[in-house]
Parts: structure tokens; sequence; C-alpha cells
């Protein structure tokens, strides 16, 4: 994608091959990868606006290809570099940065990838690396399709207390 999950690739996946997709096609790109090469692992990194929004569509149909992998989604219900503009997966009543209320239902990822058939649906938050690590490994070793949707708080425009995916409401939420 082209958001905020964009950067992950440079951060943590140095010894990896990596690059950016047009944005909401990383379904796409790692379906073409996925057929010239079946023998690598294939983890695809996308924001919940390139997921839910514009590749809502590819990602369904990767899901129901059951294609061998991990799609993780960096979920923070906000599209961070455009300041913050609510994201398909904004929980209703949650307030934006100029204070309005979002009055649309979320689409849940996680419930549409089950819905769809994935047989690999987990989420966390990332800021709880014990019970996120073993989630990304169990992904990785699945052999088939697989869905961390993890709650990635924005620090720039979604940290109240307020919203279900802010920082401070996922480190005071109860498991």
């Amino acid at each position: 994608g082209i958001g905020c999950s964009s950067k992950t690739p440079a951060y943590f996946l140095s010894g990896s091959h990596s690059f950016n997709s047009v944005h909401g096609r990383m379904p796409s790109v790692a379906t073409g990868a996925n057929l010239a090469n079946r023998d690598l692992i294939y983890i695809g990194i996308s924001g919940d606006g390139d997921t839910a929004s514009i590749g809502l569509g590819q990602f369904a149909h990767v899901v129901r290809r059951n294609l061998n992998m991990t799609y993780i989604v960096e979920n923070n219900g906000c599209y961070g570099l455009t300041k913050g503009q609510d994201s398909a997966t904004m929980d209703t009543g949650t307030p934006n940065k100029k204070g309005d209320l979002n009055m649309y239902s979320p689409i849940d990822l996680a419930r549409l990838a089950i819905e769809i058939g994935a047989t690999f649906v987990g989420r966390s938050f990332s800021g709880d690396k014990q019970q996120l690590i073993p989630l990304i490994k169990a992904a990785i070793t699945n052999g088939v399709f697989a869905l961390p949707d993890l709650f990635s708080p924005c620090a720039s425009f979604k940290n109240t207390a307020d919203p279900p995916k802010s920082k401070k409401y996922m480190r005071g939420a109860k498991p």
C-alpha cells in the first residue's frame, strides 16, 4: 500500500525482498509473485484503507482463492496520510479529527474473511508483543491464506482514550 503500513517492510523486513504496490492492489502483486515462484513465503502488509476501501474487491478474491500468503492488516480506522480521514473500518460513533462522529457501520475484515472462507483469522493489538509474535508466526507457517488483523493505533490522529482503535483504549482494555 501507500499509507503508514507501507513503511513496515523497511523497518522489519530488511532481509527480504519487498516493494510497494499501487494503493489497494497488494493482493494482485502477491498473486503474480506467487504464480512465478510458489516456494517463497508471501507476506502482504496493508492498511485498513488499502484493504477495506479501494482494495476490498482484491481482498475478497485473495481470501476466496486461498492464496498461500499471510495478509497482515495494520488497522487503525483512519487514513493517516490524509490527516486522519475515517477509513471503512472506523467504528460507528467515533470522533474524527474535527470532532464529527462517524455515522457509518464499520467493515469488520476478520468477520468478512471468515464469511468468505478463510481458515486462519486472528486479531491482536500491535502493542502486545506477547500475543502478536505467536500470532504472526502461526499465520506465516499456516501454509494457506492467513489474516492477522492488527489494531495499530494512529498516534497522530486517533490517540484519545475513546476510540476502540486508539492506543490509550487498547492499553486499558481488558482481554
